[in-house]
C-alpha cells in the first residue's frame, strides 16, 4: 500500500475538483512554498514541499494521468510514468496569465527556480517608466490644453552606446555561472537556482566599465516634452507617451501623467454632464422670463417659466464637458433657487398686502 499522501490533499481540493481550482490552489501554494520566498531555516522543507505539490499538479493537469490516478491512486501512476515523465507532459506554462510558455517559467526564473535544466537567466527588461501627476481646473479638462513639461532621465550613455564597457573593449563570459545568469543546487530533474551574485543574472561581466556611466550603460539627462491633454480627462485619468521613460539594455520605459481635476466652486461633474445652482427673485419665478446663467465655457440664456418652483432642474443641452470618448459635449443641469428678499420698502410691502387681499390672504 502507498505511503505518498494524497495529490488532492496536498493541494488542498476536493476530489471532484475542476481544472481551474487545481490551477488556482496550486498558484496559491507556489507562492507560499517557493524556495527562494522563505528564510534560510526553511529552504529545505519548503524544496520538499514544492517538488511534492508540482508533482501533485502536474498528475492532476492532465487529464490522462488524473483518470488514472482517481481509479488506481498513486499505483496507476508510478506503475506507467517515471518521475521525470509525470512533469514532461504537465502544462505549467499559463499558470501565471495563460501567456503561452514564458508565462510561469518567467515567473519561476524571477524566483530562481528552473525546470528540466532550462536556464533561468534574467531577461533584458526595459527601463523603468516615469510618473508624473498634473492637477488641472474643470475648466482645463473640459477643453483641453497643452503643458510644457521638465524632468530628469536616464538616457543611453553618449559614451558607450548603452553597453557598459569602455569604448574598444567589451563584456566577458561570467566566471562564476559560466554565462547562465544563475548558481543552481540540483535535485534531478528540478532545480532551484539562485541569481549570480558576480554578473547580477546577466551572464556578463565587464571588466572596464564605461568612465562616464560607470558602466550602467546610461546617464541622466534633461527632457523637455510638450503633453496634450484632450478634452474630457478626469480625476484618475492616464495618459501615456511611449519611450518617453527611462533607458535600460532592451530600450525606454514610457512616460504616464495622471491627471487630477481641481473641484470646482460652481460646478459638480456628473460623468460628461455639468450640475450646478443658480438663483433667480421671486419675480422671474412668478413671472417667467430669462435669466444668464454661468457655464463651463461662459454664460448662456436661460428661459424660466412662470410659476417655476424652487428645486426644479432645467437641462441646457450640450453645454456639459466633451466626451474623451465619444467626442460629443454632455448637458448642463441647472437647480433653481428663489431668492427671498429679507428687507422690502414700503412700497414693496403696500404692494405686497395689496396681492394678498386680492388672495384673500390677509
Amino acid at each position: 500500500m502507498s505511503t505518498k499522501q494524497d495529490y488532492y490533499e496536498i493541494l488542498g481540493v476536493a476530489k471532484g475538483a475542476s481544472g481551474d481550482e487545481i490551477k488556482k490552489s496550486y498558484r496559491k501554494l507556489v507562492m507560499k512554498y517557493h524556495p527562494d520566498r522563505v528564510g534560510e531555516s526553511e529552504k529545505k522543507s519548503a524544496e520538499e514541499k514544492f517538488k511534492e505539490i508540482s508533482e501533485s499538479y502536474a498528475v492532476l493537469s492532465d487529464p490522462k494521468k488524473k483518470q488514472l490516478y482517481d481509479q488506481y491512486g498513486h499505483a496507476g501512476v508510478d506503475s506507467r510514468y517515471s518521475t521525470e515523465d509525470l512533469f514532461r507532459g504537465a502544462n505549467f506554462s499559463d499558470i501565471f496569465g495563460g501567456g503561452g510558455a514564458g508565462g510561469f517559467e518567467d515567473l519561476l526564473s524571477g524566483f530562481g527556480f528552473d525546470l528540466f535544466g532550462g536556464s533561468s537567466r534574467r531577461r533584458a527588461r526595459s527601463g523603468e517608466d516615469v510618473n508624473f501627476e498634473m492637477t488641472i481646473s474643470l475648466e482645463e479638462a473640459s477643453q483641453g490644453l497643452e503643458k510644457q513639461l521638465a524632468f530628469n532621465r536616464y538616457v543611453v550613455c553618449s559614451r558607450c552606446n548603452g553597453g557598459g564597457a569602455q569604448p574598444g573593449t567589451g563584456k566577458e563570459t561570467c566566471p562564476t555561472c559560466r554565462g547562465r545568469g544563475t548558481i543552481s543546487s540540483g535535485m534531478g530533474f528540478i532545480s532551484f537556482a539562485q541569481t549570480c551574485n558576480n554578473c547580477g543574472g546577466a551572464g556578463q561581466v565587464i571588466k572596464n566599465p564605461c568612465l562616464l556611466c560607470s558602466g550602467s550603460g546610461r546617464e541622466k539627462k534633461r527632457k523637455d516634452i510638450k503633453v496634450t491633454i484632450p478634452a474630457g480627462v478626469d480625476t484618475g485619468s492616464v495618459l501615456r507617451l511611449k519611450g518617453e521613460g527611462h533607458f535600460a539594455v532592451s530600450g525606454y520605459g514610457d512616460f504616464f501623467m495622471h491627471i487630477n481635476v481641481q473641484p470646482h466652486r460652481l460646478f459638480k461633474r456628473s460623468g460628461n454632464d455639468i450640475v450646478c445652482k443658480t438663483k433667480i427673485s421671486v419675480i422671474r419665478a412668478i413671472l417667467g422670463g430669462e435669466v444668464e446663467v454661468p457655464t463651463i465655457s461662459g454664460s448662456a440664456k436661460m428661459k424660466v417659466p412662470s410659476g417655476t418652483q424652487p428645486g426644479t432642474v432645467f437641462r441646457l443641452k450640450s453645454k456639459g464637458i466633451m466626451g474623451l470618448r465619444t467626442k460629443r459635449p454632455g448637458d448642463q443641469f441647472v437647480e433653481v433657487e428663489v431668492d427671498i428678499p429679507r428687507k422690502l420698502s414700503f412700497k414693496e410691502k403696500r404692494l405686497l398686502n395689496d396681492w394678498a387681499k386680492i388672495k384673500k390672504e390677509l
